[in-house]
């Protein structure tokens, strides 16, 4: 299992799934980050937290303490 944190700089990948146990998984979801939405890591940190994500045209920042509940894998071409 691939979390969102784990995604490299410049890197895409498709979601699998956003956890139960995040509490904010109301607000990822009404964000876009849905199973199946690609998503892309666009820029890091100095301290490598946060990082932020481009998906579905927006570009939003997260916590890697809440990137760990996301399930990614690269997409399969």
């Amino acid at each position: 299992m691939m979390t969102l944190d784990k995604i490299d700089l410049d890197k895409e990948v498709m979601i699998k799934q956003v956890k139960k146990e995040c509490l904010l998984k109301r607000r990822l979801l009404d964000l876009g980050f849905v199973p199946g939405e690609i998503i892309k890591c666009v820029l890091v940190s100095p301290f490598k937290d946060p990082k932020a994500y481009k998906i579905r045209g927006n570009v939003i920042a997260l916590r890697n303490l809440d990137a760990k509940k996301i399930e990614v894998e690269y997409e399969r071409n």
